[in-house]
């Protein structure tokens, strides 16, 4: 138990000399006790097993509407961070844009600037326009290394569970202790948090994309499509993401900002 306390004070450290980093566009402080460039190397071995397992669509169009979006919004990111002396933050990217023939409605971007479609999400987009409404909001997470931080939070309530368990294991109120510190972290912080990295790479992604040629006003059509067609979903406290309703709102409360960045392409 000491050999893991001393482990647990050790990360602490780590994350104290590690310091703040500052997300691009709405300037929030970071932690994060992992290297980036580990992250992204770690994302690359990941990604071409996906890619490899593919299978990869064989739409021509679909897939070269795909990289065509993917590379307007990785250049626009560029411009971006090199106008705000944050080019550091793409390091070690390699932008890669493809497209998997899977009925999921879904889309990823892993640390490291390497984007998936998966088909099933082109009924929702509709056209480019929604395209670079999914593209924006998902090179948004990798930009603001959300990945890396999501793996410290979970770093850090694993170090402090081992720190409940340690100080109550004499007491008689050790399980409901445990139990306490579980719940807490759990819908106290990892949920909020992993809510709040969903609203920034929202705001984030509207920027991008306004910045990249395309129409941000299309988000909210966009996201309303998606929560018509998501059933039923549990209350916002317990959820990963921000609710339907909270997201429209606060793209509609961005719009303004988004689109002095918008000139039509």
């Amino acid at each position: 138990m000491k050999d893991k306390i001393g482990k647990v004070i050790i990360s602490v450290c780590a994350v104290l000399m590690t310091g703040c980093s500052t997300v691009p566009i709405t300037g929030r402080k970071q932690l994060k006790i992992i290297p980036e460039q580990q992250m992204i190397a770690q994302s690359a071995v990941s990604y071409a097993e996906v890619i490899s397992e593919g299978p990869l669509s064989t739409n021509k169009e679909q897939t070269e509407q795909i990289q065509r979006v993917g590379e307007r919004i990785a250049a626009a990111v560029e411009a971006y961070l090199a106008a705000n002396n944050q080019l550091d933050l793409i390091d070690g990217f390699d932008w890669q844009f493809n497209l998997i023939d899977d009925d999921v409605p879904n889309a990823w971007c892993m640390p490291g600037g390497k984007v998936v479609f998966y088909t099933g999400i082109l009924p929702y987009t509709k056209d480019e326009n929604g395209i670079a409404v999914v593209m924006g909001h998902e090179i948004a997470h990798a930009i603001a290394g959300h990945g890396t931080e999501r793996v410290s939070h979970q770093m850090i309530q694993q170090g402090g569970g081992v720190l409940a368990a340690y100080f109550s294991k004499d007491s008689d109120y050790h399980e409901a202790v445990m139990m306490a510190y579980g719940l807490g972290s759990q819908y106290g912080v990892m949920l909020p948090y992993s809510r709040g990295h969903e609203s920034e790479a929202d705001h984030m992604g509207l920027i991008f994309m306004a910045m990249a040629g395309y129409n941000p006003e299309d988000a909210v059509e966009f996201w309303q499509r998606m929560g018509a067609a998501g059933g039923d979903k549990p209350p916002e406290f317990l959820s990963t993401h921000p609710s339907d309703q909270t997201r429209v709102r606060e793209l509609r409360e961005h719009m303004p900002e988004a689109l002095e960045y918008y000139t039509p392409q």
